[in-house]
């Protein structure tokens, strides 16, 4: 690394010990809530104008501070992690940052705290250096980001005007083969439901089985009609909105190249759905909607062999453009009465929000781009959407504006594993990047 970067990467380390050393786990308001004080003493230092909006779920910190030219970019990122799981699984206390090889370890540091830090301290840098920044920079750091932002369009709708930009950019997705960040043009939508089944009024011994109904196999069958050993989604209607890539997103799919055999043996996997590969591959992850089933289980939940009295599950549906969250709720409970399950319960979960798509020539997308051949030495890759959600089109909404999102995670980075990790230099690029986009956005 050059020494600036070296200076930036040894700032960005001591940001991220600190947001690290305060755990913020998805669904633990306690925990949350201290990450937001922290997230606004930080941007306070950054002399930023800071609110906080607390009731309407997770809290959700806004900062902005104006620069020498009137453009602004909105900056989103997300402060939740998931729960690290057994302690014992890592290799160094979870929320502890630690260093190795190059590398840093704690949870949250590919995914959410890690970009945070990497762009507060690439704000700060520029700040340092030239007494302002570039141009007006706002950031929105979402305590609820797993939870599909449920407190975000409340914080939206509140303090608009300081959220009305020139460009909106997040910080998640993947890398290409060559190893060169992704830079997003969009990101799908999201739509999160539970299903739920009753049976008797509490556990019954397992030989009741014979006599009455079982609601796991009831919710069982239901989630199978729902979807297919062909991984379908057989919901009439659910593809119909869904509208293709154009065709300059086409021959951008057929130019990517993901990193396939990193994937496969970061993650432990055999091969891919269908032993796709190349093409179809891309075209999947980019373009295809998905339902993903999270959890299943009895109510209440125990060790014995029972009739239990209840089940529920959580599905999440990656959404495509033009489909719509509260659309595709009421196609899933038309579907399941049709097939005759008008007993198993419906619930959109709180949050959601429809995909987002910005033209991939747009300016802002190829500024981007632009920026990736001064900090990594090759124009980034440009993908319509990744194998993600991000909420980017609930402020389009509200002010419409270019959108797009810049991988950062490797594929063994593990961020919803043990030993969550990412190289040290991977963050400082990150942050020299954004000081990059904010020049060119600026016009400097």
């Amino acid at each position: 690394m050059s020494a600036s970067m070296s200076r930036l990467a040894a700032s960005i380390l001591d940001c991220l010990r600190t947001l690290c050393a305060q755990p913020s786990s998805v669904g633990r308001p306690d925990e949350l809530a201290r990450g937001a004080d922290l997230i606004a003493a930080l941007l306070r230092r950054l002399g930023m104008q800071v609110h906080r909006v607390d009731g309407q779920g997770p809290p959700v910190v806004i900062g902005h501070r104006t620069g020498r030219t009137p453009r602004t970019l909105l900056l989103y990122h997300r402060f939740d992690a998931p729960p690290p799981g057994p302690w014992r699984a890592w290799s160094h206390e979870p929320y502890q940052l630690a260093e190795r090889d190059g590398a840093v370890y704690g949870r949250g540091v590919a995914e959410g705290k890690g970009p945070l830090a990497a762009h507060l301290q690439a704000l700060a840098t520029l700040i340092e250096a030239e007494g302002d920044l570039p141009c007006g920079v706002t950031v929105v750091a979402d305590g609820g980001g797993l939870a599909g932002s449920p407190g975000l369009a409340a914080a939206i709708a509140a303090h608009g005007p300081i959220l009305r930009a020139d460009a909106c950019l997040g910080s998640i997705g993947d890398r290409a083969a060559g190893g060169a960040p992704l830079c997003y043009s969009g990101s799908k939508g999201l739509l999160q439901v539970r299903l739920r089944t009753q049976g008797p009024a509490h556990p019954l011994p397992p030989g009741a089985a014979s006599t009455l109904p079982n609601p796991l196999w009831r919710l069982t069958w239901a989630l199978a009609a729902i979807k297919g050993e062909d991984e379908d989604i057989r919901i009439p209607g659910f593809y119909d909105s869904v509208e293709g890539p154009s065709r300059e997103e086409n021959a951008l799919l057929r130019q990517l190249k993901l990193d396939e055999a990193g994937r496969l043996a970061a993650w432990g996997a055999d091969g891919f759905l269908f032993g796709m590969r190349g093409a179809p591959l891309v075209r999947a992850e980019v373009t295809l909607p998905t339902c993903n089933l999270s959890t299943i289980h009895p109510t209440p939940e125990g060790g014995l062999a029972m009739l239990p009295a209840g089940a529920e599950a959580a599905l999440d549906f990656h959404l495509a453009p033009n489909q719509q969250p509260a659309e595709i709720a009421g196609l899933i409970r038309a579907y399941l009465d049709e097939k005759g399950f008008s007993d198993v319960t419906l619930e959109a979960l709180p949050g959601g929000y429809p995909p987002a798509r910005t033209p991939p020539d747009a300016p802002f997308i190829r500024q981007i781009a632009a920026a990736g051949a001064v900090v990594h030495g090759v124009l980034l890759p440009i993908a319509p959407a990744g194998a993600f959600a991000l909420p980017l089109q609930l402020f389009i909404e509200a002010h419409p504006m270019p959108c797009a999102s810049v991988g950062l995670a490797r594929p063994d980075s593990a961020p919803f594993g043990p030993d969550e990790h990412i190289p040290l230099e991977d963050l400082a690029r990150h942050g020299q990047l954004l000081i990059e986009v904010l020049l060119a956005l600026a016009g400097l």
